[in-house]
């Protein structure tokens, strides 16, 4: 591991304010640190504000899959698949395709499930110590939380999945219900559901107004959040770290983390993070409905989420490889509507709001980037997919810990920057 600074810095500056950058500026604060965080657009702006804002334990696992594999590449190049790969000449997007195909494996797979276990079971303690310490937004238990499925072979592999997260060491509670019992619970579910998987023990957020209040935590503790500050290179220049705006203003620095999402390698490389942070992107939008489920619903075999938010249901999903900048694609809420329309009753569709696209930063072997780089002055906290919102905290309080401390915590290990 390389170490951290001798003493503990005094002023610490975080590129990016979503959840792993605000979570880790908060728990350094915890850690009598003076915070800086600097974003290039607003709160919440990258791959935070419209996601389903689950806070699932049992489905937090590997992107890497064996299952990925068998959608096949005439799956992936189909804009209506749950996966989307549009093709093109891009030789960055090439290599990080062969390394997420090179992890698709059972093996692998269980390898860096065991990684994911231990923080897996820390995590929501972690969103307990926000509350605890003023993060006012509340925190809501998921329950019931159903997966849900159109054939008993789908439930079965989701049975076998969970059953594997348990093998991997964390305590997973379940039952499978049949699609009575699950529209018992759930009556918006339609006929189309014949089976179903309860979880318990989950719990969500609505993760864009969750994020402004983490925010405003930061601020009223003292910290000070720059929005508008797109930060165009970090250098180390011995006893401090300077970062520099696009416009050209320099700030300088004890230690500076990295928490810019699926932009972090523009940042990182010269600091020896060679692994590629692709956009993994992800759709969503809202819609009435006639009934509001108790809980978040969840589609496995449809890649599609819902959570109930306020008076509009969210319905999220889709994985599209694709650079952060582009524009949403209609076609990818088109799909995302064709799969749920018939598994859901109540729900209008067509009087649909709130249409984003949000850029999930994807690893090719499936685990986040957290910790010290090569220099002892820069830390990086990025990488973690789909899982930012449910494992950022958790994320901050750690990397907060080896900052301060010089020590990284054991949990961090799989996730080392320069692996």
């Amino acid at each position: 591991m390389t170490a951290s600074p001798a003493s503990r810095p005094g002023h610490v500056a975080v590129v990016g304010a979503g959840m792993p950058g605000l979570a880790t500026a908060w728990f350094l604060q915890e850690r009598g640190v003076r915070v800086t965080v600097l974003e290039r657009e607003r709160v919440a702006a990258g791959s935070s504000w419209g996601n389903a804002g689950w806070l699932s334990p049992a489905l937090t696992v590997p992107l890497p899959e064996p299952a990925v594999l068998r959608y096949g590449l005439r799956a992936a190049l189909d804009p209506a698949s749950p996966l989307y790969i549009p093709p093109r000449a891009d030789l960055r997007l090439l290599r990080f395709l062969l390394g997420f195909a090179r992890h698709c494996t059972a093996r692998r797979w269980r390898v860096a499930m065991s990684a994911y276990a231990p923080v897996n079971r820390r995590a929501l303690e972690a969103f307990d110590a926000l509350a605890d310490g003023g993060v006012a937004e509340p925190v809501r238990e998921a329950e019931p939380f159903l997966a849900c499925h159109v054939s008993t072979a789908d439930q079965k592999a989701l049975l076998e999945e969970l059953r594997h997260v348990e093998a991997a060491g964390q305590e997973v509670e379940y039952e499978p219900l049949t699609g009575a019992e699950a529209r018992e619970l759930e009556p918006a579910l339609s006929e189309a559901v014949v089976a179903a998987v309860r979880i318990r023990g989950q719990r969500f957020i609505n993760p864009g107004r969750y994020l402004r209040a983490l925010a405003e935590a930061v601020r009223d503790r003292g910290g000070d959040l720059r929005e508008g500050v797109s930060v165009r290179e970090v250098r180390d220049e011995g006893m401090r770290v300077a970062v520099e705006a696009a416009s050209g203003e320099a700030l300088r620095f004890d230690a500076v983390v990295l928490a810019n999402g699926a932009w972090l390698n523009r940042l990182a490389r010269r600091f020896g993070v060679r692994t590629i942070v692709q956009a993994g992107r992800g759709y969503s939008f809202s819609v009435p409905v006639e009934q509001m489920p108790s809980g978040p619903v969840y589609f496995p075999a449809q890649r599609v989420a819902c959570t109930p938010l306020g008076d509009r249901l969210r319905v999220a999903g889709m994985m599209e490889f694709r650079a952060p900048e582009e524009p949403l694609d209609p076609r990818r809420i088109a799909a995302i509507v064709a799969a749920v329309r018939p598994l859901l009753r109540g729900a209008a569709f067509d009087d649909r709001a709130d249409e984003w696209v949000g850029s999930r930063p994807c690893t090719p072997d499936g685990l986040p980037l957290i910790g010290p780089t090569a220099s002892p002055r820069v830390f990086v906290a990025g990488g973690h997919g789909m899982w930012g919102i449910a494992l950022g905290p958790l994320t901050g309080e750690l990397l907060a810990e080896a900052i301060a401390t010089g020590r990284t915590p054991a949990e961090l290990t799989p996730f080392h920057p320069l692996r």
